[in-house]
């Protein structure tokens, strides 16, 4: 008995196998990509702590993150006390506790952009796609000339003009960074609507929305999650990039790219104050593209037989 019980499992585990659908399999992939586990727990661990910002401040490093100290300017980091133990700034300010705040902002405007592009992304690709000729043409036009200014400046030009809070710059980048999911899911969509349960959807009268929601997305969204962990790198990256330029957030609410460009200006006299922002922003970054490209491979339908 002990014999036959030995050798249907395999036959139950190979039939489990056989029948997992594409999250399980992708799963089970990704329990098993030791790099994208520790990347996805990084960023976890990066957005707790900003998300506590206000718990950390007040009981672990007794302090705000606007609060200064002039006798402690430009301190070196220490653990006595705790609030500087990343260092104090031009202020005598806690670089820790600044950069806590600071994640707050650059992370919010990260994933909350990516958001919104990429639901107007999928959007307008699933409607180009699927309608094609004259609707096609007009989305295509509006991609096209979009693309052909470079976003940065576009950002530049309405930061210079308009001196957006954070809440605006994260609804302008999201406006203006969805072209690139739009044309990858028109093309997804350009080979899906011709396939045979389209057709069989389309011949029983199903309507327009329905395919495009019940059928076309789920086989486009497992994809779209990798270009949203991109996307977050790309408009944090952005969002640094202006601040580095005096032209994100306003002046006096700490972000991590802020927080850079006032480290620059006193980098001979108090590198450390450069090394943490720049190294939240690379890590975040990075950690970002790592799982980004974890999804890819256990999303790629190629490596299913793998």
């Amino acid at each position: 008995m002990a014999t036959v019980a030995a050798a249907a499992r395999p036959v139950e585990a190979e039939k489990r196998k056989v029948a997992a659908g594409l999250w399980e399999n992708a799963w089970y992939r990704l329990r098993r990509d030791r790099l994208t586990i520790v990347s996805a727990v990084t960023m976890i661990v990066l957005g707790l702590a900003s998300a506590a910002a206000p718990l950390l401040a007040d009981h672990v490093f007794k302090t705000t993150e606007l609060q200064q100290d002039l006798l402690s300017t430009y301190a070196k980091p220490t653990l006595d006390p705790p609030k500087y133990l990343f260092g104090g700034d031009e202020l005598g300010r806690s670089q820790i506790v600044r950069l806590l705040y600071g994640g707050q902002i650059s992370l919010f405007i990260g994933f909350v952009a990516a958001f919104m592009n990429i639901t107007i992304g999928v959007a307008l690709g699933l409607v180009a796609g699927y309608f094609r000729g004259f609707i096609d043409d007009i989305i295509t036009w509006f991609v096209t000339t979009l693309n052909s200014v470079p976003t940065i400046f576009l950002l530049i030009i309405f930061s210079a003009l308009f001196s957006p809070s954070a809440l605006l710059l994260t609804i302008v980048i999201g406006v203006l960074f969805w072209t690139g999911v739009t044309n990858f899911v028109r093309g997804q969509t350009f080979a899906l609507r011709e396939r045979e349960f389209i057709t069989a959807a389309r011949t029983i009268g199903a309507p327009p929305v329905r395919i495009m929601t019940r059928h076309i997305l789920p086989n486009v969204l497992p994809l779209i999650f990798v270009l949203m962990a991109i996307d977050v790198g790309t408009i944090i990256l952005a969002e640094s990039a202006l601040s580095y330029l005096g032209l994100g957030v306003p002046p006096g609410t700490p972000s991590w790219g802020s927080m850079l460009t006032n480290a620059a200006s006193y980098f001979h006299r108090a590198p450390w104050l450069v090394i943490s922002p720049g190294l939240a922003i690379f890590v975040t970054v990075l950690c970002l593209y790592l799982v980004g490209d974890g999804l890819r491979d256990a999303l790629d339908p190629r490596l299913k037989q793998g």
